[in-house]
């Protein structure tokens, strides 16, 4: 990584940093929706990102079949703005009745990198997700015997005597009781814990200490916290799942992300809904952070005093994860604040908003950092 300090006293530590130039980062979980949402998010993906993890949780359809997800990655290129350097990297979306063989020469094949795990019912377009996870260990199998990863939605809805979990305890039951017996029938699959929002799943990752183990963790559980949702005005803005959780778990996180440890890599998970959609009761769930995520990963780091290991989380710990190469165009980021300064739009009239946007331009979120 190439950093750019200005330094304010003789000391070797970095005080100040008016830029910084790193390998242009990876996104390892993102939506890109489809239609004319995929024609409006797509260009704000590409300019941040050089590849991304595609999630396939479309609806009505999710990608379920390998003709899905050649279609799928199609509508992605066809989508691309002339000149865009962007490879979307696709995922299967795994049902009680996914086929093995498919899902494992899809793989060897190049057409898919992952599968990804919803829980039935857990988040958005999830219902046709597994509703058992036994009903899916030959797919299992097979993706461990090709290297394949799988990317799990990491909650437990119902507890072993069907009583309805916590949204804010989910994660901690699946890091209990699910995730330690899928790592010991299947020791050499590669798992990817999406999302981690505890410092449960932060610790489990850890102890883990395992090259078959990764977790992506997303800039909204790393900016806010519970605390700040039910101060908010517009709380259906910061509703996502997993739901954002307390101070301390956000603390956890960021230790985490801006520790250097290669377990830990960049998924912002950004979730595009209609402003419509997220202004019903209940509001769909999802944070569409892409217009400025890379930013406020900088942000972070600088709050944290690591901004030496960007460059790690952003760059190098996925594509080292995934078995790629990291990538060789570099990008510069430049202290410059800003604000989001609108919403959005969609061909089909829809608006979305982003996260840190207010009609109020003085409640807006200062980002200090610009990609340049």
């Amino acid at each position: 990584m190439s950093i750019l300090p200005i330094l304010r006293n003789a000391s070797d530590r970095i005080l100040e940093m008016d830029s910084i130039t790193i390998r242009k980062p990876d996104d390892w979980h993102t939506h890109l929706r489809d239609g004319a949402m995929l024609e409006a998010v797509l260009p704000l993906t590409a300019r941040a990102f050089r590849r991304a993890i595609v999630m396939p949780n479309l609806a009505p359809n999710p990608v379920v079949t390998t003709e899905d997800v050649i279609q799928y990655r199609e509508r992605i290129l066809k989508a691309l703005p002339q000149n865009a350097n962007f490879t979307p990297l696709m995922t299967y979306y795994l049902t009680d009745n996914s086929s093995a063989e498919e899902i494992a020469k899809g793989f060897t094949d190049g057409h898919a990198t992952a599968v990804k795990m919803y829980p039935a019912g857990a988040t958005t377009n999830s219902t046709h997700g597994v509703t058992n996870i036994q009903n899916v260990y030959k797919v299992f199998e097979a993706m461990q015997k090709v290297g394949m990863p799988i990317l799990l939605h990491g909650e437990s809805l119902k507890d072993l005597n069907g009583n309805v979990i916590d949204p804010y305890d989910r994660e901690k039951v699946f890091l209990d009781t699910t995730l330690p017996k899928l790592r010991s029938d299947f020791p050499e699959l590669k798992i990817v814990l999406e999302h981690a929002t505890t410092k449960d799943a932060i610790q489990f990752v850890q102890d883990a200490n395992s090259n078959f183990l990764g977790s992506t963790i997303t800039i909204h559980h790393l900016v806010e916290n519970k605390s700040v949702v039910e101060k908010s005005s517009a709380p259906q803005y910061h509703h996502c799942m997993p739901v954002i959780k307390s101070e301390e778990n956000q603390k956890a996180l960021r230790e985490a992300v801006t520790s250097g440890s290669p377990h830990f890599f960049l998924g912002t998970d950004s979730a595009p809904h209609p402003t419509t959609s997220k202004e019903k009761d209940p509001p769909a769930a999802g944070i569409f952070s892409i217009p400025s995520a890379l930013e406020l990963y900088t942000q972070v780091f600088e709050e944290m005093g690591k901004l030496e290991n960007l460059e790690a989380f952003t760059s190098l710990n996925g594509p080292r994860f995934y078995g790629l190469q990291p990538n060789d165009k570099m990008i510069t980021l430049t202290k410059s604040p800003w604000t989001i300064a609108s919403d959005v739009s969609v061909s089909n009239g829809d608006s979305i908003r982003p996260f840190g946007f207010d009609d109020d331009a003085t409640k807006r979120l200062v980002i200090n950092w610009k990609l340049s």
